[in-house]
């Protein structure tokens, strides 16, 4: 969540208008949209002043929910194991598969070839292997 977001969510939470939190910040009702909007960003008076009139930390106004981020870099992280899963699992196929036609046909071009596609294979497969213990360390330290 960005700033802009953290702002409407605290100002609708008071159920104040933009104009309402324009006046008490000193700042314009137009301002304010842009902030909200992400067109630009509150400088540092500005953010003091939110957090106070919020009742709330700079951290969590310009952090936003940590339990939403968490669970977006959580989301990521599966899909892109699952990517990797896949990519991983035709690099196999891929390398079973054409060993002999390349070294038949292609002969030392061939066996270039199918080492190099058996480097990526492996690259992937200790990729996986990280993000497998990452993911694993992480549910150890939630319990």
């Amino acid at each position: 969540m960005d700033v802009g977001k953290q702002i409407k969510k605290f100002r609708q939470d008071l159920k104040l208008s933009q104009e309402e939190l324009a006046s008490k910040i000193f700042v314009t009702r137009q301002t304010i949209s842009n902030w909200e909007n992400g067109k630009n960003y509150p400088d540092v008076n500005s953010l003091v002043m939110l957090s106070q009139l919020f009742n709330t930390s700079l951290d969590i106004l310009v952090k936003g929910d940590v339990i939403e981020m968490e669970k977006q870099v959580e989301q990521d992280n599966v899909r892109r194991f699952k990517r990797d899963t896949v990519i991983f699992t035709v690099l196999i196929i891929l390398t079973v598969v054409s060993a002999v036609p390349l070294f038949l046909y292609l002969e030392l071009s061939g066996i270039v070839l199918w080492l190099l596609i058996a480097g990526v294979m492996i690259y992937y497969a200790m990729r996986l292997n990280k993000q497998k213990r990452t993911m694993i360390f992480r549910l150890i330290e939630k319990s």
